[in-house]
């Protein structure tokens, strides 16, 4: 039903989560992420409390292997469930229940994992999982390459409908949150790119017309 990566910059201490499915409101359920202590996706018949529940057991000091683990046990449906998390410390662990629809899997890396179900095959999270790994910047515009990558190679094998982008800093500074969704569009990973360009684009323009700032201060050439 979904593909969706969820990573963390070491450098600046940015989490994030990046995802798209072929239903609607998917940035309402499946990313969960709070600054300084990780991030986690839930879907595949989301259980929400996989991502709230989780983020205040990595919170308390658990790894994500231990905090998914511990909740997917008390959870009922677990079989039907799909979850990845990430910490502070860049731990990774990532679940696919053995009920998840197929295709279904997931894939880890260093600071990362990338995991869907219902798609058209392995080689949307592996083209996923190389894009991410062959970029470089900042961490949004890593997230959105990986989405449109596993887009481009099949995504969702239902179509396409919503998508979202969140990504939070080291110590909630607002000027760095990301906080973007799309709803019932016809191509929404594009769609997603194209207001994450407008805003990025705007801001870089309202920074250069603040008093005092000039073309090296802007870091603008």
């Amino acid at each position: 039903m979904t593909f969706s990566i969820i990573a963390r910059d070491p450098k600046y201490e940015l989490y994030g989560v990046a995802v798209s499915t072929a239903v609607p409101c998917v940035g309402a359920m499946v990313p969960h992420v709070k600054p300084g202590v990780g991030a986690i996706a839930t879907q595949s018949y989301t259980n929400v409390l996989l991502g709230i529940d989780g983020l205040r057991l990595l919170e308390e000091g658990r790894s994500p292997e231990e905090a998914l683990t511990l909740l997917l046990a008390q959870d009922e449906g677990a079989a039907l469930r799909q979850a990845a998390g990430i910490d502070s410390l860049g731990r990774v662990f990532a679940y696919t229940g053995a009920e998840c629809v197929e295709w279904c899997g997931h894939r880890t890396g260093d600071n990362y994992s990338v995991q869907g179900n219902m798609l058209v095959g392995q080689e949307t999270i592996d083209a996923m999982a190389e894009a991410f790994e062959s970029s470089h910047g900042h961490l949004t515009n890593r997230l959105l390459l990986a989405l449109e990558a596993g887009q481009a190679a099949g995504g969702d094998k239902r179509g396409r409908e919503s998508a979202a982008l969140l990504v939070a800093p080291f110590m909630g500074d607002l000027l760095q949150k990301v906080d973007l969704r799309v709803d019932y569009h016809p191509d929404p990973v594009a769609e997603l790119r194209r207001i994450f360009d407008a805003l990025t684009a705007k801001h870089r323009a309202e920074i250069a017309r603040e008093p005092g700032l000039d073309d090296s201060s802007t870091g603008r050439s």
